[in-house]
C-alpha cells in the first residue's frame, strides 16, 4: 500500500528528470570548480554520457542510486509493486552494462559517479581527478 495518495504520487514522479538532476547539477559545478571544462549530453554517444570530455575521450555517468539499483540505502526497491520495479530496474541495470561496454570498445574511458557518493566532496574530488589526469 502506497502511504501518499495517487495524485500526490503522480506530482512526485512528474518532478523527476533524466538530465540536469540536482546531483548532476552538483557534480557539474564542482568539475567546473576544479578547473576542467566539458561537454553536456552528447546525443551522439552510446546513453548519451552526462559529462563528456571530448579530447581526452573520457565521459562521467551520474548515476541516481535508486533509479539504478546501486544497492546502498538509497537504491533500496520500495516495498510495494515489486512487480513493476524490479523488472524496470533490472532493465536499467542492464542498459547501463552495455552503454559503457559500447563506450568502452569506442576507445572512451567511463566513469560512473552515484549520487550517494556525492556527499562526501574530498571522496569525489579524489576520484574525479584521478580519472582526468
Amino acid at each position: 500500500m502506497d502511504r501518499v495518495s495517487p495524485s500526490r504520487r503522480s506530482e512526485m514522479m512528474r518532478r523527476v528528470h533524466s538530465k540536469d538532476t540536482e546531483v548532476e547539477l552538483r557534480v557539474r559545478k564542482f568539475i567546473y570548480s576544479l578547473g576542467f571544462r566539458y561537454r553536456l549530453h552528447a546525443k551522439d554517444l552510446p546513453g548519451s554520457p552526462d559529462i563528456v570530455f571530448r579530447r581526452s575521450k573520457k565521459v562521467i555517468f551520474v548515476h541516481g542510486c535508486f533509479w539504478h539499483a546501486h544497492g546502498c540505502k538509497k537504491g533500496q526497491l520500495p516495498k510495494s509493486k515489486l512487480d513493476f520495479w524490479q523488472p524496470k530496474l533490472q532493465t536499467n541495470v542492464e542498459r547501463d552494462v552495455r552503454v559503457i561496454r559500447e563506450l568502452k570498445l569506442a576507445g572512451w574511458r567511463v566513469l560512473v559517479i552515484w549520487q550517494c557518493e556525492v556527499g562526501d566532496l574530498s571522496a569525489l574530488r579524489s576520484k574525479i581527478e584521478a580519472f582526468l589526469l
